[in-house]
């Protein structure tokens, strides 16, 4: 079954990652995920300052902002996308993420398929 992890970083260290970790951490996480073979996509995204956030009113009309405009203390960071047999595996592995730790949060779902 395939699950996404969302990795949300409590706060962002003065390098600009996620504060608790650094890029050998992250690193050595990705080799681990690639070498067990559940790999099915995971990708990091850009400075939060590159974010745009569009909404649509009522009416029909967009809104454009820049930035999230979160109500939250978390920053969406990136994500993983697994393929492991069940849902306490994907805690596991989500356990074993560097987001998970200082402050972060790693959340579980997973990824709905609608046949065919």
């Amino acid at each position: 079954m395939k699950y996404m992890l969302l990795i949300n970083a409590g706060a962002v260290g003065e390098d600009g990652g996620a504060a608790g970790c650094d890029v050998g951490d992250w690193m050595a996480y990705d080799k681990q995920v690639r070498e067990a073979g559940i790999l099915v996509s995971g990708e990091s995204l850009a400075d939060l300052v590159t974010a745009t956030t569009v909404r649509v009113g009522q009416d029909g009309r967009r809104t454009v902002t820049d930035g999230p405009f979160a109500e939250t203390r978390e920053i969406l960071g990136g994500f993983y996308v697994i393929d492991v047999p069940d849902l306490d595996v994907a805690l596991d592995w989500a356990a074993r993420c560097p987001g998970a730790r200082a402050g972060g949060s790693v959340v579980v779902r997973p990824v709905a398929e609608f046949g065919g």
